[in-house]
């Protein structure tokens, strides 16, 4: 006789493994574009990345579609969501670190001045004032979708989503055309080094919090999400408010305070 028990017992899957390899060969593609100039091992790799990652969202979805993230299963999955989150505070912290270390004790190998001579960090007032609009009006509006999904209407919640992912895109857009129009490197002094982290950093996770509310968009469209149920739409929320509050530190610290 079965014992019924309300957690959910994961079967076996491929996944998991495949996301580490690729995620490995990523990273030594990325090493090889920067020291061998040969883009072609990291672009593979990241077709790849983005297929795993892509059909193993689709098999946890299929278990929620099921009924096995029953409440004890969700609470766990809570839990283990704000551990992430708090090991991504850390992430950006350890950089944030770097860049005030190097700018409140200025050391001889950067001429003892911040910021370094010949160095210059775009205006805020520019692109990164219009993409802090940008950003804060897409997390806004996942707000009222967010409030809209909760209260059943279902029109508000597509609506709330597309401005969204229009918004966070024409961000991600103005990033890379100010990347392409810098008049520095990465390999330029610590300023360069810090600066390109935090907001390549930042610029990778826009990337990864779209593709998760593209997920979710695609799910309620589908009908996967209740109003009582939706709890991939509540953690992708979570994660998009998140890269809101990174992005308001970088802009104040490295393009305002910083320069």
């Amino acid at each position: 006789m079965k014992h019924y028990q309300p957690y959910h017992i994961v079967d076996q899957s491929p996944w998991p493994l495949l996301t580490g390899m690729c995620v490995l060969m990523t990273v030594s593609g990325l090493i090889a574009m920067f020291h061998l100039n040969s883009p072609l091992l990291f672009f593979t790799s990241l077709l790849l990345l983005i297929g795993c990652v892509w059909r193993w969202a689709i098999d946890i979805c299929d278990e929620s579609s099921l009924g096995f993230h029953t409440k004890p299963v969700q609470s766990n999955m809570i839990t283990g969501f704000i551990i992430f989150i708090l090991s991504e505070i850390a992430l950006f912290a350890s950089f944030f670190w770097a860049f005030f270390t190097s700018a409140l004790v200025p050391t001889p190998e950067i001429g003892l001045t911040w910021p370094p001579q010949g160095i210059h960090i775009p205006s805020p007032s520019g692109a990164p004032l219009l993409g802090t609009l940008l950003l804060l009006s897409s997390g806004a509006f996942l707000t009222w979708s967010h409030h809209a999904m909760t209260t059943g209407q279902d029109t508000d919640v597509t609506q709330g989503l597309i401005w969204c992912l229009i918004l966070g895109e024409g961000f991600a857009v103005l990033q890379a055309s100010e990347y392409a129009c810098a008049q520095f490197s990465i390999a330029d002094s610590a300023l360069g080094s810090c600066f390109f982290m935090l907001t390549g950093l930042h610029g990778s996770h826009v990337l990864i919090g779209l593709s998760l509310l593209e997920i979710c968009l695609v799910r309620h469209l589908k009908g996967q999400f209740a109003t009582n149920h939706h709890l991939g739409f509540e953690t992708s929320a979570w994660y998009w408010h998140f890269v809101d509050v990174v992005w308001l530190f970088v802009i104040t610290f490295i393009y305002c305070w910083g320069c």
